[in-house]
């Protein structure tokens, strides 16, 4: 088994730097596909790639932690869940099964959807894609596994909050989504899992997982024809029900002021930062040329943040910047740490560098830079079939299409000087920014009043 699964992982490496140097040297497409829908309405994708004898499945439900209500993480629960045995297999059963084809299936949930993952070898396709149809169809949430997951969670969350790092995005979203459920954190809170039963995860089950909201993407070493011919098999018995209407409103972002959320951690030895704003929706038009700029602003280890922060001035390991793009819109942040002694200077000379992205602008120099660095590094991230896969799911979900890959360097080319003035005036925030710090508050003092005004919060209490 071992020198089975050594073959496959050369192979995959194999499939990975041809398709590389292939991206690289100018064909960067995407790949045939086809795409259908199922007479319950699930739709379908299909790609073949016969470099090596492996298929990757990526699945996106619209039942993410969005739906979660005031019971935070039960949508992530329910995902795990699944995994827990079916009608014909025990949760061992299926996790003997599957380790022993050397195979990996699994769910998981995120804010707006829960996604499954699986890759296997193409000649053990029949059990596994038997196996997926069992867990989404058949699904038993046995209890006592439930119960056991559910205290290993408790856990997790009361340690989660020992590492600023690990919670300080659920504390930004909490404070600028406010009451839009973008805000409901995917693994729950203490309070919200302890309430949490085996019947409410098998109700989210029955109210949110629908052939109807459900996209597949299968990419590897197979016949479209007999793929199509086996998915329908498989797939179309799984009758459609009501959709959830349930309908996401746009976030609003009107900031009025700016604002900071302190949380206070008394044993804080540096401070967690979060600043930022309003961001964009992932189908936006023009989401490579904001990669390009972002690459420079926070977006590489030369970025103008950690080159000031770290390199210039050693107050952090590290500062980055992103756009954390939605369905219906998004934020854009900065994040990084410092010591409780040098973090005031570093929020100022951060604040310096958003400043000068704003006034003085992008040189020619440095965006060409920028450009050579994107358009290098972009590829990687459609190497193996696995990446492919999760880009069709995404295309389907998010509502953007191949224009994205296929003009990607014609994009990145695109972008001038003068563009990138307009760009960053329309969607990097700089007025009414919002706060989040992680840290000692009796170290500050009054020194953090000049960024906005400040709600206070201890660490220890519950929620974000």
């Amino acid at each position: 088994m071992k020198k089975y699964i050594s073959i496959i992982l050369v192979l995959s490496f194999v499939l990975a730097a041809n398709i590389g140097r292939a991206k690289q040297s100018g064909d960067f497409s995407l790949p045939k596909y086809e795409k259908f829908t199922l007479k319950n309405g699930m739709t379908i994708y299909l790609m073949e790639q016969h470099e090596v004898p492996l298929i990757y499945v990526s699945g996106k439900f619209m039942a993410g932690a969005i739906l979660d209500g005031e019971k935070n993480g039960l949508a992530d629960m329910t995902a795990d869940a699944l995994m827990y045995g079916t009608k014909n297999h025990t949760k061992t059963e299926l996790e003997e099964e599957l380790d022993f084809m050397g195979a990996d299936l699994g769910f998981y949930a995120s804010s707006e959807y829960t996604g499954m993952y699986a890759s296997f070898a193409a000649k053990d396709q029949d059990k596994v894609f038997g196996f997926m149809n069992e867990i989404l169809t058949q699904p038993v949430f046995d209890e006592e596994e439930f119960n056991k997951a559910k205290t290993r969670r408790i856990s997790q969350l009361k340690q989660a909050k020992e590492s600023p790092n690990n919670v300080i995005r659920n504390y930004f979203y909490n404070y600028v989504y406010k009451d839009h459920p973008y805000a409901n954190p995917v693994n729950g809170t203490v309070t919200t899992v302890e309430g949490i039963t085996i019947d409410e995860v098998k109700a989210f089950y029955e109210l949110n997982y629908n052939s109807a909201n459900a996209c597949f993407a299968i990419v590897g070493d197979f016949e479209a024809k007999a793929m199509k011919k086996k998915i329908k098999a498989l797939f179309e018995g799984w009758k459609s029900k009501p959709i959830n209407e349930f309908e996401l409103s746009k976030p609003d972002f009107d900031f009025n002021e700016a604002g900071v959320y302190f949380i206070n951690k008394e044993d804080a030895n540096t401070t967690t930062m979060m600043i930022g704003g309003k961001g964009i929706a992932r189908n936006n038009e023009d989401f490579v040329a904001l990669r390009v700029i972002n690459t420079i602003m926070g977006g590489r280890f030369t970025s103008w943040l950690n080159s000031e922060l770290r390199i210039n001035h050693g107050l952090t390991y590290g500062a980055r910047s992103g756009f954390y793009a939605k369905k219906f819109g998004g934020i854009y942040a900065i994040t990084t740490f410092s010591a409780n002694n040098t973090s005031i200077e570093a929020l100022d000379r951060t604040m310096n560098i958003v400043d000068s992205l704003h006034r003085v602008g992008i040189n020619a120099e440095t965006l060409q830079s920028a450009k050579n660095y994107v358009k290098g590094r972009y590829p990687t991230n459609f190497e193996t079939s696995g990446d492919l896969a999760e880009l069709l799911t995404d295309m389907n979900f998010f509502d953007f299409d191949e224009k994205f890959i296929n003009t990607f360097n014609e994009n990145v080319d695109g972008l001038t000087v003068e563009k990138t003035k307009e760009l960053v005036a329309k969607y990097f925030p700089k007025e009414n920014l919002q706060f989040v710090l992680i840290g000692k508050k009796e170290f500050f003092g009054d020194q953090i009043d000049k960024y906005g005004k400040i709600k206070l919060k201890e660490i220890t209490e519950a929620g974000y």
